[in-house]
C-alpha cells in the first residue's frame, strides 16, 4: 500500500486512496509535470511476483492506452518503479455503476438504456482495436457527476487468467460469460454477455444468478438459463427484455454478432419499447426446425448438434479436430469428402426418422379417437402437460398475491403455497419501507413447489439531492429554520470561539449537496472560553522586566511603554487593566514605566481605556 505524499516516477504525488479491488488498489495522485489530478492503479504485492501476469498487465496496459474515446476511461501512462507497477488514468469524480444501482435499486428502463448505450459506444471502440475487456460489470463502469458513463479497467482485465481468480473474483463471477467460467476461449461476445447481465441487473436490481461460492454462481452460468427480466421485475418492455436475452444466450453465435447490432437495437428501443423487433436466433430441435429439415431447407451439419452440449467448449482449439477412429483421417476439413457423405446421410437419416415417427403419431392418435375418443384426449392432454413442466398436478401450486403486504407476511404467505422467495429492494414513494412493491410472478400463476418468487421491498422514498445553503454566522434559530425547510435533519454541537459571536454559526458540515432526510450538523459558538482566561495582578511597583516576564509566562502580550515621568527610573507607574480583570490569553497589556525624576517624557503617556492602576499613597511599590 503506497503512503499519502509519496511520489512515483518523480512526477505523481499520492494523495489519498480512493478504491481497491481483487488485483489492485487506486490512489488519487497529482501529476506535478502537468499539473493535473489523476488515478493511479497499482497491482497488489502478490500478483507483481508472478512474471507471466506482469508481462500480460503490462502488455494489455499499453494497448488500453491507445484507446481514446468519450467513454472510455482514458490511461495516461504505464510503468514500475521498484516493484510497484502501475498504470495512471483519467481521474473521473463520480460513483460506479454498481453503487448507482444500490442507491436506486433498480433504475427506469429509459434510463438504464441510455447509460448501456454510453457503455456500449466504449465496448465498441475497444473492440475495434481488438482489445476484449472481458471483465464487464457495473464496479467497472463510472458515472461522472455531469452524467458522462465511462468503462475502466481495460488492459488488467485480459490480464487476469484463471491462475490469478480466487474468493476476490466473487464480485466478477456474476458477469462472467459461460466460455469463461469454462475456462476456454473468449471473444468480443464474452464481454457482450457481460453486457447483458449488466443490463438485467440494471433493469431489475439483482444478478440473475447467486449462490455461496464462486463455483456455484459460475455453473449456474454454464448451465441454467436467464430469467426473462420482465419476471423479475414490473414495467420492462419486451424489446429490452429480447435484448437481455439475445445478449446472455449460452451459445456464442446465438448472441450479438458484435456490438454494432447491439447499439442498433438499443437505440431503437427507446423509441419503439414495445414493439418486439429484436431477431434471435432459431433454437435447433424445435418445431420450427423440424419442419425445414422435412423441407431440406436450410439444413448444415450444424444444425445436428445438440445445443445443450456445449462439451466442446471446454477444450482449447487444438483438441476440437473431429478424429476417424477407422483410418485415422482428419475429417475436421471442409474440403473432405468422407465429411460431406456423412453430413448428407445423416441428414437423410434425421428426416427418414422424422417421417415415421410423425405417420406413427398421425395412426395412433387417428386409430383412438374412433374407439375411445373421450378417454384418448384425455391422455394425449396429460401426457403433453406432464412432458412439458415435468410435473404432476400434485407438485404445482399457485402464486398468492402478496402486494402491498409488509415483507414478513409475504414470505409466510409464500411458504404456505409451499413457495420461496428472492428479495430485491427499490425506492418508492407510494409504498411503505418494508411492503411489497411486486413480485416477480403474478398472482395466480401455477408454478412448480420450491420455486423462488421475486420480490420487490420498498426501502423508503427515493432520496432527492439538497443544496446545503450557507449558514455560517446566522443565529441558531435562523439556521435550524433555513435547514429544517429543505427537509433536513439538523444536528447542534457547541464550541468556544473568539471571532464568532455567542449563538451564532462558526460552520456546518455536510456542506454542498445532500440527499433529502439526511442530517446537517451545526456548530455553534459558546462566545470566548473564560475558563482558561487570566486574572490580572496588581503589577504597580515591579520592575519592567519582572513585569514583562510575568505576562509573557501568563499568556498575555506585554507592550512596554517608557512614558512617565519621575518616579523610581525602570519601575511600573502604571497598568492598563486593573487587579481581578480577566483576560484572554494573547490579549496585549500596556504597562507604563518611570523615567525617573530628572528625565521627562517627550509626549504625553497614553492609557488603556480601562481604568488603569497608578502609583499613590495608599499602593506601595513592590
Amino acid at each position: 500500500m503506497l503512503r499519502k505524499g509519496m511520489f512515483i516516477a518523480d512526477r505523481y504525488e499520492i494523495l489519498e486512496q480512493i478504491g481497491a479491488g481483487g488485483m489492485s488498489d487506486v490512489y488519487k495522485a497529482k501529476c506535478h509535470k502537468l499539473n493535473r489530478f489523476v488515478a493511479i492503479k497499482v497491482m497488489k504485492n502478490e500478483f507483481s511476483e508472478d512474471k507471466t501476469f506482469v508481462t500480460k498487465f503490462r502488455a494489455e496496459a499499453q494497448s488500453a492506452a491507445g484507446l481514446t474515446h468519450p467513454n472510455i476511461v482514458n490511461v495516461y501512462d504505464v510503468g514500475d518503479e521498484n516493484g510497484i507497477y502501475y498504470i495512471v488514468m483519467e481521474l473521473v469524480e463520480g460513483i460506479t455503476l454498481k453503487k448507482y444501482i444500490e442507491k436506486r435499486g433498480r433504475i427506469p428502463y429509459k434510463e438504464a438504456v441510455s447509460i448501456a448505450i454510453q457503455v456500449a459506444n466504449g465496448m465498441e471502440a475497444a473492440h475495434s482495436h481488438h482489445i476484449i475487456h472481458r471483465d464487464i460489470k457495473p464496479q467497472n463502469i463510472i458515472i461522472s457527476k455531469d452524467g458522462k458513463v465511462k468503462v475502466t479497467d481495460f488492459g488488467i482485465a485480459k490480464a487476469a487468467t484463471s491462475s490469478t481468480i480466487n474468493s476476490a473474483a466473487m464480485g466478477s463471477v456474476h458477469y462472467i460469460s459461460p466460455e469463461q467460467a469454462r475456462g476456454g476461449y473468449s471473444d468480443e461476445r464474452s464481454d457482450i454477455y457481460s453486457f447483458g447481465i449488466t443490463l438485467f441487473e440494471m433493469i431489475t436490481g439483482t444478478v440473475p444468478f447467486d449462490g455461496d461460492s464462486t463455483v456455484s454462481v459460475a455453473v449456474q452460468h454454464i448451465q441454467d438459463e436467464i430469467p426473462a427480466p420482465s419476471t423479475v421485475a414490473e414495467d420492462i418492455p419486451v424489446s429490452v427484455d429480447k435484448i437481455v436475452l439475445k445478449c446472455t444466450q449460452k451459445k456464442t453465435d446465438r448472441r450479438y454478432l458484435n456490438v454494432a447490432e447491439l447499439i442498433v437495437d438499443l437505440k431503437k428501443s427507446l423509441v419503439m419499447p414495445d414493439v418486439d423487433f429484436v431477431k434471435m436466433a432459431p433454437v435447433y430441435g424445435t418445431a420450427d426446425s423440424s419442419e425445414k429439415l422435412q423441407k431440406n431447407e436450410g439444413f448444415d451439419g450444424d444444425s445436428l448438434l445438440d445445443d445443450e452440449d456445449d462439451t466442446d467448449d471446454v477444450f482449447s482449439d487444438d483438441d476440437t479436430d473431429e478424429y476417424d477412429a477407422e483410418d485415422g483421417t482428419d475429417i475436421d476439413d471442409e474440403s473432405n469428402d468422407k465429411l460431406d457423405k456423412a453430413v448428407k446421410w445423416i441428414g437423410i437419416g434425421i428426416v427418414a426418422v422424422i417421417l415415421i415417427v410423425t405417420i406413427f403419431i398421425v395412426v395412433k392418435l387417428v386409430g383412438g379417437s374412433s374407439s375411445k375418443p373421450e378417454n384418448n384426449t384425455t391422455t394425449v392432454e396429460s401426457t403433453t402437460k406432464s412432458h412439458t413442466t415435468g410435473t404432476t398436478a400434485g407438485d404445482r401450486t399457485a402464486v398468492p398475491d402478496v402486494k402491498g403486504m409488509t415483507k414478513e407476511d409475504a414470505i409466510k404467505e409464500l411458504n404456505k403455497a409451499g413457495l420461496g422467495y428472492r428479495e430485491v429492494a427499490q425506492a418508492s414513494d407510494t409504498v411503505a419501507e418494508g411492503c411489497v412493491i411486486s413480485q416477480g410472478t403474478a398472482a395466480g400463476t401455477q408454478v412448480a413447489k420450491n420455486t423462488q418468487i421475486i420480490l420487490t421491498i420498498s426501502s423508503g422514498k427515493d432520496s432527492v439531492d439538497v443544496t446545503v445553503p450557507n449558514v455560517n454566522g446566522k443565529s441558531e434559530s435562523e439556521a435550524r429554520t433555513e435547514l429544517e425547510a429543505l427537509n433536513l435533519n439538523v444536528g447542534v454541537d457547541y464550541e468556544y470561539s473568539e471571532s464568532v459571536a455567542q449563538g451564532n454559526v462558526i460552520r456546518y458540515s455536510p456542506a454542498g449537496k445532500t440527499t433529502e432526510g439526511s442530517t446537517v450538523t451545526i456548530i455553534v459558538s459558546r462566545g470566548p472560553d473564560i475558563r482558561n482566561n487570566v486574572t490580572m495582578i496588581n503589577m504597580v511597583g515591579y520592575t519592567d522586566s519582572a513585569a514583562e516576564t510575568w505576562l509573557n509566562s501568563n499568556g498575555l502580550i506585554p507592550d512596554i511603554q517608557y512614558d512617565y515621568p519621575g518616579g523610581k527610573k525602570g519601575n511600573v507607574a502604571a497598568q492598563g487593566y486593573a487587579p481581578g480583570a480577566s483576560l484572554a490569553k494573547g490579549t496585549v497589556v500596556t504597562i507604563h514605566i518611570y523615567l525617573g525624576e530628572t528625565q521627562q517624557p517627550t509626549t504625553a503617556p497614553v492609557i488603556e481605556p480601562t481604568t488603569p492602576v497608578t502609583n499613590s499613597s495608599n499602593n506601595a511599590a513592590q
